[in-house]
């Protein structure tokens, strides 16, 4: 596999080539019969562990992240076009690393670096989304096919510096034309 980019020596239409060039397995359309458990975990900090043992190699993680759904009953599953594996998930099943920001106001777009290398440009088709209680939110931000990243606390404290500088009548940031207001729901 490739090397991660790395996401503070690229531009905006950099990260949007990077990720209109990645092609991924259609896990959409595939519909095998569940096989039973992958025996794998997907721990809250986005470390994956396979029978208790954390994954120690980045290029896995990385292609188990490839073949990762969410199901319609809100389960996930790691699905090939012959199997179908349960994996537990105990929060988001990818984490937010790093954020780059390009223009201001409402011409804002937010870039993000996800745990597996994956880019991921907030907006209408990638919301951030605030759960939890006012006083602790927990930032979510849209991957793929229900498929969440949380977004890691120092990314978080970058957010909110962005949300109070704004002008707007209620705390938020703006990507990709899309305005988010940063409060829990």
């Amino acid at each position: 596999m490739e090397p991660l980019p790395d996401l503070a020596a690229l531009s905006l239409p950099e990260i949007v080539r990077l990720v209109e060039q990645r092609r991924l397995p259609p896990v959409d359309q595939w519909n095998p019969a569940h096989c039973g458990d992958s025996e794998m975990r997907i721990a809250r900090d986005g470390t994956w562990f396979h029978q208790g043992s954390p994954i120690g190699r980045p290029a896995m993680v990385r292609l188990f992240s490839t073949v990762l759904r969410r199901e319609p009953d809100g389960g996930h599953v790691l699905v090939t076009p012959i199997e179908k594996l349960a994996i537990e998930v105990e929060d988001a099943p990818f984490v937010a690393t790093a954020m780059k920001v390009e223009g201001s106001g409402n011409t804002m777009r937010l870039a993000f670096q996800l745990n597996t290398g994956d880019l991921v440009t907030a907006g209408e088709a990638h919301p951030l989304r605030f759960a939890g209680e006012a006083d602790a939110p927990r930032p979510y931000l849209h991957v793929r096919g229900g498929l969440e990243a949380l977004v890691a606390r120092p990314v978080y404290y970058e957010l909110a510096d962005l949300a109070l500088a704004g002008d707007g009548p209620v705390p938020g940031v703006w990507s990709d034309g899309v305005f988010f207001p940063v409060a829990a729901a």
